[in-house]
């Protein structure tokens, strides 16, 4: 990856789309539609999930000592990784692809463990390939030669199944511009609406700022949206922003997608290795890409954040927070990663089951009507909108799936009218963005007691490109 150079807030307030609309009260994640339209199948949501499924339940059942993953291959077939032959035919038996490995899923986590062990690296990231049946350690170009020979020492100390790389881009989370906290300049992207029964949120990264941090949808800060209520980071990577009213209102199940129209979202999964994904940000808009890594740890210069989903879909400052998913199921948030959508990179997602169970949330689904009218498989609860309690699902196949089902986004005529020409990238412009605004910024608050502790802060999160 080519070494990308420094953005300021001014340029990046320019970039693409907005991250998040208020139609009717409620905070839809926008983004622009890419360049080239996603390729569609005709395979259907349920029956790539259940391919998925396949894999997942045969690595539970056989058990970590003699499997070491599960993957999708390019034709949407699952393929379990296995450590015996008496295994691989009960893979088989299955009607799944089996691969014999040498090394058992137990052996990957313990060299995991024993990475996490190590002196902390800043600019380093691991991930478990299950394809390779390794555990691959990048190195950026922030991580000095002694600290890369010192990590060298430590693989090798594991075993010659962890595979050191060395990457041009550099590891940081995706925030947007110098100052995010402070300035209004800075910005996040709105993630998922969620919520508890009483309190509706968003569900959005959690380095985009601590407890108490204000969500404004307007640079002068006149639109409060919510204040952040909940944050986990280092560690991991989520927080939630209660809705200053309350509730998130009509259109909550919805993630904008441009052109006034939206993808309903149906239920929460997890994500598999080999899955097409899609990603929507307030900088680069709509994104797809492939998983390729589970369980990934990367130690950014703020600190280590582990559980993360590793994926080739690009992203840029500013898309922090924006929502991961695939045939309209949420799958994560993001995070950080490397790269940009000119070059290509990589990007970290924070599981969303992950962080629904650490908040105790739900997320708010399109109703069973809505669901099947769009020719979605609703999750099975009453409601409009609603929390999910459906199954872990796993949308797969990459050249079968889509982002979900399209409808149109709701929230009254003007409303409507205003997110067709927001999401039509013919139509965006400085003055445009200005006017409507973005979720740009979290504000310094009383939580942020002294200045000193302001600047220490600022330091942490203001995550420019280098």
């Amino acid at each position: 990856m080519r070494h990308v150079r420094r953005r300021t807030v001014r340029r990046a307030t320019r970039l693409a789309a907005v991250g998040g609309l208020l139609l009717g009260g409620v905070m839809v994640t926008q983004a622009a539609m890419a360049s080239e339209t996603p390729a569609t199948g005709t395979a259907a949501g349920g029956a790539a999930q259940s391919v998925a499924s396949t894999g997942t339940d045969l690595v539970k059942r056989l058990g970590t000592a003699r499997t070491a993953g599960a993957w999708v291959d390019s034709e949407g077939r699952p393929v379990v990784a296995v450590t015996d032959e008496n295994s691989a035919a009960t893979v088989r038996a299955a009607g799944a692809e089996a691969k014999v490995v040498g090394h058992s899923m137990n052996e990957l986590e313990s060299a995991a463990a024993a990475l996490r062990s190590a002196p902390r690296v800043a600019g380093t990231a691991w991930v478990m390939d299950y394809k390779s049946n390794q555990v691959v350690v990048r190195g950026d170009r922030t991580v000095s030669a002694s600290d890369w020979g010192r990590m060298t020492d430590v693989a090798s100390g594991i075993g010659s199944f962890v595979r050191m790389e060395r990457t041009e881009g550099t590891f940081t989370t995706r925030l947007n511009g110098a100052q995010p906290i402070l300035s209004t300049g800075g910005r996040c992207s709105a993630g998922f609406n969620v919520t508890n029964g009483s309190n509706d949120f968003i569900l959005t990264a959690g380095h985009c700022g601590p407890t108490g941090s204000n969500w404004f949808a307007d640079n002068q800060g006149a639109q409060q949206v919510g204040r952040t209520v909940n944050s986990t980071f280092p560690g991991s990577d989520f927080s939630l922003v209660q809705y200053a009213g309350g509730k998130a209102g009509a259109g909550a199940d919805i993630v904008a997608i441009g052109d006034g129209n939206g993808v309903r979202i149906t239920g929460v999964g997890d994500a598999a290795v080999g899955q097409r994904v899609f990603r929507s940000g307030s900088t680069t808009g709509l994104r797809d890409g492939e998983v390729t890594g589970l369980d990934a740890t990367v130690n950014y210069p703020e600190g280590t954040v582990s559980g993360l989903i590793e994926t080739n879909v690009c992203a840029e400052s500013g898309d922090s927070g924006g929502p991961m998913f695939s045939e309209g199921v949420a799958l994560g948030v993001t995070s950080g990663g490397s790269g940009d959508c000119t070059t290509g990179g990589t990007t970290f997602f924070q599981p969303v089951t992950k962080a629904l169970a650490q908040l105790g949330v739900q997320l708010i689904v399109a109703a069973p009507s809505d669901a099947a009218q769009n020719g979605a498989s609703p999750a099975p609860s009453e409601g409009a909108p609603q929390p999910s309690s459906s199954p872990t699902q796993a949308a797969v196949a990459p050249g079968s799936v889509t982002p979900g089902s399209t409808t149109p986004v709701t929230g009254g005529t003007a409303a409507v009218s205003l997110a067709a020409r927001l999401t039509d990238p013919r139509n965006i412009g400085p003055g445009l963005l200005v006017i409507a605004g973005s979720l740009v910024a979290l504000v310094a608050t009383r939580y942020i007691r002294a200045e000193q502790d302001r600047k220490a802060y600022q330091r942490h999160y203001s995550a420019n490109w280098g």
